[in-house]
């Protein structure tokens, strides 16, 4: 048997419907923007790998640093213990993070790090004797599928089975252009009841969602009602952190910051599962107390690893270079180009792009679901064609790793451009 038919006997893929899913490549390596399966057909990965590999597969500066850390230190526990690799990269995100920034907790993955920040912003509020359970999002939100991240979540079939087990999370639209007053009338009468402790959102990009987009200007305006109603925000920017829009975070093109933000994905390059949840002093010092009932009693097993935090350090100095900063404004600058080709195609209902994301919604007769019978069709073709793209719905996004070559990302707008006359 080959690998494909030997994974169909054990292994249970993630949002797989196995009965009806085809048999899935079996990728063997990897080298920059390429995949190559068990036959050594050739993959152009055109979404870095859900978001997670900015820099390319077997990337060896972050190889080299990963190497390094193992002979030297390749875990120990965070409990009571700190290592080098963690202060460094402590100063490092100082560096980088905005400015109201202050303190760091590290997790395991972008659920686990809404997770923190769900379950800081309630004890906040319950270790000053104040009842603030709830929690506001984005109506088609996505934040993870641990229990507090699935709740904040707006994307019902991931959720509805485990509804009234979740905890209380209200909605409101999200702030598209022309649905901006709508959203802000939304927010202004909810924050007046005290009721809630934090307003969660993925600033500028909705992922999941089909990478919706909104304005600054307009998320400015919620944070402002946020804090003049003394409820936190939180920034998640598992998807968006690290260069995606452009600049480093999202949030980066806010006049107002965040109190929270949640960091992971290409946090360490792809490499290495790794998490962050960061914080304003105030929200620490809501915990720092003679009594013990008032700390943060949250961990996980591989908190703050040296050699995750290793391979988080080459990464970031990885962006900060040169080379990667032009590369983002070259992917960014042919995303331009190629929305203007494609966006007047008969089968293109709107495009829309921000730094190195570029997206379509195709033309439907009727509403195409998430992972309906086009997004299959889709989905197939390109993979067929030697490109990885996931369509949600009718959407096509293209998120692609920012060493990608122009050739390979010329292909990918092609590839893109057949696959409409499936439509």
């Amino acid at each position: 048997m080959n690998l494909t038919e030997r994974d169909k006997l054990y292994n249970w893929h993630p949002y797989t419907q196995h009965k009806t899913a085809n048999k899935f490549p079996a990728i063997v390596k990897g080298k920059d923007a390429l995949l190559w399966d068990e036959n050594n057909k050739e993959y152009i990965d055109a979404i870095a790998s859900w978001w997670v590999n900015p820099f390319g597969h077997s990337n060896t500066v972050i190889a080299d640093a990963i190497y390094k850390q193992l002979t030297t230190l390749e875990h120990v526990l965070f409990g009571g213990f700190t290592h080098e690799p963690a202060v460094l990269l402590a100063e490092k995100l100082m560096e980088i993070l905005p400015s109201n920034q202050k303190k760091l907790f590290y997790s395991d993955n972008g659920s686990t790090s809404v997770e923190v920040a769900i379950k800081v912003a309630m004890q906040y509020f319950y270790n000053q004797n104040s009842k603030r359970t709830k929690i506001i999002a984005f109506e088609d939100a996505f934040h993870g599928d641990t229990f507090a991240a699935m709740a904040a979540s707006g994307i019902s079939f991931f959720t509805e089975a485990f509804q009234g087990s979740l905890l209380q999370v209200d909605r409101i639209p999200v702030p598209t252009k022309g649905n901006e007053e709508k959203t802000i009338q939304a927010l202004e009468e909810l924050v007046q009841t005290n009721e809630y402790a934090a307003f969660i959102f993925e600033p500028l990009v909705q992922g999941a969602a089909g990478m919706v987009m909104y304005s600054p200007e307009i998320l400015d305006k919620l944070l402002t009602i946020c804090k003049q109603n003394n409820v936190f925000t939180i920034a998640d920017e598992v998807m968006t952190g690290f260069g995606k829009t452009g600049k480093t975070f999202a949030s980066d093109y806010l006049t107002h910051n965040p109190d929270m933000m949640c960091l992971s994905k290409a946090l360490t390059g792809g490499t290495i599962p790794m998490a962050i949840t960061t914080f304003t002093q105030e929200i620490f010092d809501g915990f720092y107390d003679e009594d013990t009932n008032k700390a943060l009693f949250h961990g996980h097993t591989f908190t703050a690893n040296p050699t995750g935090c290793a391979a988080a350090l080459a990464s970031i100095e990885l962006l900060q270079t040169d080379e990667i900063q032009s590369s983002i404004t070259r992917i960014n600058q042919s995303h331009l180009n190629f929305e203007n080709v494609i966006k007047n195609h008969p089968k293109v209902k709107t495009t829309r792009v921000l730094g190195v994301i570029f997206a379509l919604e195709i033309v439907t007769n009727s509403e195409e679901s998430y992972y309906g019978k086009l997004r299959n069709k889709l989905y197939d073709f390109f993979i067929e064609n030697g490109v990885i793209l996931r369509p949600v719905g009718n959407i096509v996004y293209i998120l692609p790793p920012y060493i990608i070559s122009q050739n390979q990302l010329e292909k990918v707008y092609q590839t893109i451009e057949k696959a409409l006359e499936l439509a």
